[in-house]
């Protein structure tokens, strides 16, 4: 953009007769996406960071990159997922680029393991072993799309299923990346991505790449993206448990297994004389199912205290620290052999460093916590604050941030956000949703419900959730706190309604929500991945029922740890931290029910804890203003009426 003189402003672009109305069919001019722009465009103007609310239907996108495009900054927008970021960049940047005029460089850039790795493509190709020839047809293909591509992004391979395990093969890792040293260097798609962002106008990153940015400049390793004067984060409610996942240290048996893999390749290819290295990778990889074996769980999240004394641990994870150690001993003398090698003996240093922290007793600022994942095991360190880390780290990028979602606030109020955030006194904006929720929606209460810890809850919420289904014709989204409670609601729902019933878990996230587009009539049952978003226009999604309020599940240990550090300084945990996030979670989820100005449905929450318990005004408050009623006879009116109207 150097020597562009920019004279417009965002009102200009989103005028009733402006640029962008020709570009869109029924353009409609929305108050509050240009009250948004305009706060937006004064607080890039006056160099102050801003928080800023804004409801389903605002057009928040364009609210923020008119005035980012306008500006004539350096900006970096971070976004809530990897689909978001390509819909932002594919389509809405072009959109506004065009609209604007403004000549722009832009760039997408993702993490290391969304691009093929030339290297480690290779490698699967020269090594005939027995797990190579396994994946021979997929590595065929892969080779095939390798001759092809220009920028190696995995989602252009879309012959080859999301959770194949051959895009891990082919992806490299912070730990096993080469950098400099490759032969392929010149020609990687990761450094080729990251040069491309370093001399853009505008770059589009997703919030893990960003906060790995963080982590990565927090230890001296370097940067991954540019500076810039302006970062803008889009579905920034995120942040505060991604801050927390990323801040935190964490080892896995997948990471280990993987080091014992690549530590294989690196010795056939580099020091194939070294017998005694194959048979400590064999004693490590056992050692590593042998500390599985002695955790004994199945898919659960347990407090490290709670579980380190148990017979059999300490003795595991003792031992798995000694075969690493074994294999760095054995790396030692000969890891200068390749580059290969040395960076395997790096990572043993790496592990041994994490492993330790567990053996040891750990600071008081941390809560340590197992997590079992089938036949897996994650060992995690994670902060219990991350507001002044999360500062602290942003603080070296020296620049504005935009803080924009459509659930920031409790009662619009933001305390809760910026504390969690270290925002203290940030100016902060809110507006309501331009849909017409009172007309366009209702939320149903259903009477007679017991209180949700009693025995037999859910099949309760379900004989009450039939009738509404039968109303609704399908076209619903059954929503649960737990994946407990979604396998009972399937197995009655089942032999109860004759529509297509959609079950997460069934197939990917992404096939799931194809299919109850596709299917007329169909009930997705999901849990918490399926609150946010997710965007169905149109009567295909007629119902959102949701069993519980979204209340945290009271025996994670990091939210255990975190309600008990606030009552320790004399703080009040519910109601500063679980009814907030609870309050936030329920926005998200009654999100998925209004998307646009001719969408109309029925919003079901079976808790009765919402007019029972003080608190539940403070959930009512922070909901859009729709009618509230409990009659069944209510909905058939609100369904009966809506569907006459829209055959007129």
């Amino acid at each position: 953009m150097t020597g562009f003189i920019n004279v417009l402003t965002p009102g200009d672009i989103l005028a009733e007769s402006g640029p962008l109305a020709g570009l869109i069919k029924n353009y409609q001019v929305r108050p509050q996406q240009l009250q948004m722009a305009e706060s937006i465009d004064e607080a890039i103007y006056e160099n102050q960071s801003i928080i800023l609310e804004a409801g389903t239907g605002t057009g928040k996108t364009f609210a923020y990159l008119i005035p980012a495009i306008l500006s004539g900054k350096k900006v970096i927008i971070s976004t809530g997922t990897k689909h978001l970021q390509d819909q932002l960049y594919q389509r809405d940047l072009k959109i506004i680029q065009q609209a604007t005029g403004v000549p722009v460089h832009t760039a997408l850039l993702k993490g290391r393991a969304n691009y093929l790795c030339l290297y480690r493509l290779e490698l699967m190709e020269k090594e005939q072993t027995a797990e190579n020839q396994r994946f021979a047809t997929q590595l065929f293909e892969v080779r095939q799309w390798a001759n092809q591509t220009g920028h190696g992004d995995m989602s252009e391979l879309t012959t080859i299923a999301e959770d194949a395990q051959i895009r891990y093969m082919v992806t490299s890792t912070t730990e096993n990346c080469l950098g400099a040293e490759c032969a392929f260097y010149d020609d990687c798609y990761v450094f080729k991505a990251r040069k491309n962002a370093a001399e853009s106008d505008l770059t589009v990153v997703n919030h893990h790449l960003l906060l790995a940015d963080m982590a990565l400049r927090e230890k001296g390793y370097g940067e991954i993206l540019p500076n810039a004067d302006v970062v803008i984060f889009d579905e920034a409610h995120q942040l505060p448990d991604l801050a927390t996942q990323f801040f935190g240290q964490s080892i896995s048996s997948h990471q280990l297994y993987e080091l014992a893999r690549d530590t294989r390749q690196a010795y056939y290819a580099e020091a194939a004389d070294m017998q005694e290295l194959l048979e400590t990778l064999d004693r490590l990889e056992t050692a590593v199912r042998q500390t599985r074996l002695a955790f004994n769980e199945y898919d659960s999240r347990i407090a490290w205290f709670e579980i380190k004394q148990t017979e059999g641990v300490n003795t595991a994870l003792t031992n798995l620290f000694d075969r690493i150690m074994e294999v760095h001993q054995v790396l030692d003398s000969f890891a200068d052999r390749g580059k290969d090698l040395n960076n395997c003996y790096k990572r043993c240093d790496t592990f041994l460093d994490m492993l330790n922290m567990f053996i040891e007793d750990p600071t008081t600022d941390f809560v340590q916590w197992l997590e079992i994942r089938g036949r897996g095991f994650l060992l995690h360190q994670t902060p219990l604050n991350v507001s002044e880390l999360f500062q602290l780290r942003m603080g070296d990028y020296d620049c504005l941030c935009i803080y924009t979602s459509a659930t920031l606030a409790v009662k619009d109020n933001f305390n809760h956000y910026m504390n969690q955030m270290g925002l203290s006194d940030l100016r902060h904006h809110s507006w309501s949703s331009p849909f017409d929720f009172q007309n366009q929606a209702m939320l149903y209460l259903p009477p007679g419900l017991p209180d949700p810890r009693s025995q037999g809850y859910t099949e309760m919420v379900v004989e009450a959730v039939i009738p509404i289904l039968k109303l609704t014709r399908g076209r619903a989204f059954f929503l649960f706190t737990s994946h407990r409670a979604l396998r009972i609601a399937a197995e009655i729902i089942g032999d109860k309604i004759s529509y297509p019933v959609l079950r997460q878990g069934d197939a990917p996230r992404t096939e799931l929500l194809d299919a109850f587009r596709e299917t007329p009539h169909s009930i997705l049952l999901g849990t918490s991945s399926f609150w946010e978003g997710v965007d169905v226009k149109g009567q295909a999604l007629s119902c959102v029922i949701i069993d519980k309020l979204p209340f945290a599940t009271p025996d994670d240990p990091v939210l255990k740890a975190r309600l008990r550090r606030i009552e320790e300084q004399g703080g009040n945990a519910f109601m500063e931290y679980q009814l907030p996030e609870a309050v936030i979670s329920l926005k998200q989820g009654i999100g998925r029910l209004i998307r646009d100005s001719n969408d109309y449905g029925v919003l079901m929450i079976c808790d009765p804890r919402l007019t029972v318990k003080s608190y539940g005004k403070v959930f009512i408050k922070s909901l859009p203003d729709m009618r509230i009623h409990n009659e069944i006879e209510e909905v058939a009116k609100f369904f009966q009426h809506h569907e006459n109207t829209s055959e007129i």
